[in-house]
C-alpha cells in the first residue's frame, strides 16, 4: 500500500479452516471475559461456554444478553440453568412437552427473573443493541480483516492474544452517543 495506490491483494492464499469465538461483553468495565474459541459453534459449545463463565463466580447472579441464534435457546442450556439454579422441575421431552418442548417454551424459561441465571434476548435484527456484537466489529477490524494466519492454532493464539490486550490497554464501556433520526418538518 501507498499513498495514492489502490490497495493490492494477494488472489492466491490458503485457507487453514475456521474457529468459533463464544465470548462475553462486561458492559460495566468494557472487558472481555472468559472467551472460548474453538472449531465449532454447537450447543454444547455454547452450553459449556455458559457453564465456563458462571465458574468466573459460580455464587453470583448472571444476566446474559444474547440474540435469538437457536444454540441460545437449547435443551443443554435449560439444563444447565436449572442445575445452577438448583430448580427441581420436570423439564419434560425436547419436542414433546414441558419447558423442553419448543425453543419458544424454553426461552420463556430461561429469561424468568426469579432465576438467578437468566437470559435476555433482543429483537431480531437488532445487532447494535447486544454489545459484544459491537465488540466482534472491532475485532474484525483491528485483527481479523488483514490477519494473516498460518493455521487454525496461530488464529485462535492471535485472538486470545487480541483479547487481553484489548482488556488491559482499551477496554472501557461503550458510550453510545446516537439520539434518533430527526425529523425535519
Amino acid at each position: 500500500m501507498r499513498p495514492g495506490k489502490v490497495e493490492c491483494q494477494e488472489i492466491e492464499y490458503i485457507r487453514h479452516g475456521t474457529q468459533s469465538l463464544i465470548a462475553n461483553f462486561e458492559v460495566a468495565t468494557g472487558r472481555v471475559i472468559a472467551p472460548s474459541v474453538g472449531a465449532t459453534r454447537t450447543e454444547a459449545d455454547f452450553a459449556a461456554h455458559i457453564q465456563q463463565t458462571i465458574a468466573t463466580d459460580p455464587d453470583a447472579a448472571w444476566l446474559f444478553i444474547t440474540d435469538q441464534l437457536n444454540i441460545h435457546q437449547s435443551e443443554a442450556l435449560v439444563r444447565l440453568v436449572a442445575q445452577r439454579c438448583q430448580l427441581n422441575l420436570d423439564l419434560g421431552i425436547k419436542g414433546k412437552s414441558g419447558i423442553l418442548k419448543s425453543m419458544v417454551s424454553r426461552a420463556a424459561f430461561l429469561s424468568d427473573s426469579q432465576h438467578r441465571i437468566r437470559f435476555v434476548y433482543v429483537p431480531k435484527h437488532t445487532s447494535w443493541l447486544n454489545q459484544i456484537e459491537i465488540w466482534f466489529s472491532i475485532l474484525a477490524r483491528r485483527l481479523l480483516r488483514r490477519g494473516n494466519f498460518t493455521s487454525t492454532l496461530d488464529l485462535q493464539l492471535q485472538t486470545l492474544d487480541f483479547i487481553a490486550y484489548f482488556n488491559d490497554i482499551l477496554a472501557e464501556p461503550f458510550n453510545w452517543k446516537y439520539t434518533g433520526n430527526k425529523t425535519v418538518v
